[in-house]
């Protein structure tokens, strides 16, 4: 079996993978200090087991498992008890491992492992009904019909009973609300990532600690909907 280590501690990676060591044909093809980097790596890469720390800044072990669409085996390794019944709610997490860990419960933890069944990536299915990334879109301003073309939308943002729609040649003022015009937005392009803003994800510069940025646009995450960005970004 593959595997790879998320823990933001030095010594916790070390330890891990001291215990996988010790496991014939268990093999630790990479560690990491955090979970963006993990993410990145699962993005390119098909492994069999994640041994991932909970408590980790800015981007937790619960958000990373959140993130993935189709995850592999997950075995939490943390010092907090208090989040055992809680990890269960997740079908990819198969074991909850309290640190110090003792080898002969990491023991155990792989035979488990070894007798569920083997992971297979999903493959994507092919919906019929996306909307092609050069579609127009028409906005309402001032009675006159101003056609939008969906690629070249960036930023959405929610001004009270206004939207700001921020182009890449122009910005326009519009009166209608966040939710309206995000049913008439394909999804593979944009995502909602704040309560108010909308964005075109594939727009995306730099993403650093809680926001993102877009030409010249710094656009703040929510911390509900980061989870489903990473996930969007994962299929780029």
């Amino acid at each position: 079996m593959n595997c790879i280590i998320i823990d933001d501690e030095a010594m916790a990676r070390a330890i891990v993978k001291q215990l996988c060591s010790k496991i014939p044909n268990l093999d630790v093809i990479e560690e990491f200090d955090n979970a963006i980097s993990a993410i990145k790596f699962l993005n390119q890469q098909t492994i069999d087991v994640i041994f991932l720390d909970i408590h980790m800044p800015g981007f937790s072990g619960v958000d990373f498992v959140q993130t993935l669409k189709d995850p592999p085996k997950i075995v939490l390794t943390t010092s907090d008890t208090d989040f055992a019944i809680a990890a269960y709610e997740y079908e990819s997490i198969v074991d909850y491992l309290v640190k110090p860990i003792t080898q002969e419960r990491f023991e155990k933890c792989i035979d488990k492992i070894s007798n569920l069944p083997a992971h297979k990536p999903a493959q994507p299915a092919a919906t019929g009904n996306e909307k092609d990334e050069g579609e127009d879109l028409y906005i309402n301003i001032d009675r006159r019909l101003i056609k939008l073309k969906l690629n070249e939308i960036l930023v959405i943002e929610a001004k009270g009973d206004y939207i700001d729609v921020k182009t890449e040649k122009e910005d326009y003022r519009v009166h209608t609300t966040l939710k309206k015009i995000k049913e008439k937005l394909p999804e593979r392009l944009f995502l909602q990532i704040h309560r108010s803003y909308i964005i075109n994800f594939t727009k995306i510069i730099d993403i650093e600690d809680n926001s993102v940025l877009i030409a010249k646009n710094v656009v703040p995450i929510s911390r509900s909907n980061r989870p489903e960005l990473m996930r969007r970004l994962n299929l780029l």
